[in-house]
């Protein structure tokens, strides 16, 4: 899997060093890996639409577009020659099933000429089928793992871990005004992804869960900016 790919646009965002590699945060949710030319997204929670639905909780059917959407000017970004999506690809195990036949079309174009991996989430344990690329429990590359929940601080091997599931949101305030921003988690071993789903909430980084996965709110959010990645500590942010 060696090799350099040479992004077609300039990445949008920051550095971010997990286990000794140096990934790119970026601002739209997503981790690309420069020299590996693998690019992750977390959480899409395609068909959250269609799900709500079928019990009579209407949204507007038009979250996968969106996901699938933002995932297309991230590819047309990097050019990655891997996607690695960390579970919960799906809000249900039926997902897959209701995927419009444009949506369809959408993701296969999205999928030519590049390797893709489903990572198995607690939404959407079964293997994917009929849409394309393989179906893994996780995936490993180098010193990383990448898979959908992250370990507990006290279990093994859990350095070079990247991870979802926890939809990391971290709440600051200043100058007169509190802001509430996907982020992505990390303390430099350990890295939780910010979901990337057009449908998908947040927890909040001083809950619990997260002082589970690192051990402590010792660790660093950063923030998804306009532009930018905003770097601060776990500590300083705001509970709520």
């Amino acid at each position: 899997m060696r090799g350099q790919a040479a992004p077609a646009q300039a990445a949008v965002g920051g550095d971010v060093t997990v286990a000794g590699v140096v990934l790119v945060a970026d601002c739209a949710g997503a981790l690309y890996w420069p020299e590996e030319g693998l690019l992750v997204v977390a959480d899409l929670h395609l068909e959250k639409g269609s799900s709500f639905a079928t019990r009579g909780v209407l949204l507007p059917p038009y979250d996968t577009a969106a996901t699938l959407a933002k995932l297309g000017a991230l590819i047309a970004r990097y050019a990655p020659k891997f996607v690695v999506a960390l579970g919960d690809s799906f809000h249900d195990g039926d997902g897959p099933q209701r995927v419009s036949d444009d949506d369809r079309a959408m993701l296969g174009s999205l999928q030519r000429g590049r390797d893709w991996i489903w990572i198995a989430g607690n939404h959407d344990p079964e293997p994917v089928r009929d849409l394309g690329g393989v179906s893994a429990a996780m995936f490993g590359i180098g010193p990383l793992i990448f898979r959908h929940a992250p370990e507990r601080e006290d279990a093994q091997g859990s350095e070079g871990e990247v991870a979802g599931h926890l939809h990391p949101v971290a709440r600051v305030s200043g100058r007169g005004r509190t802001v509430s921003r996907r982020c992505f988690a990390t303390d430099g071993k350990r890295m939780v992804m910010p979901a990337f789903g057009a449908y998908t909430g947040g927890l909040n980084i001083r809950n619990a869960a997260f002082a589970d996965v690192f051990g402590t709110f010792k660790f660093m959010a950063h923030m998804l900016g306009e532009g930018r990645i905003y770097a601060i500590s776990a500590q300083r942010c705001l509970s709520g």
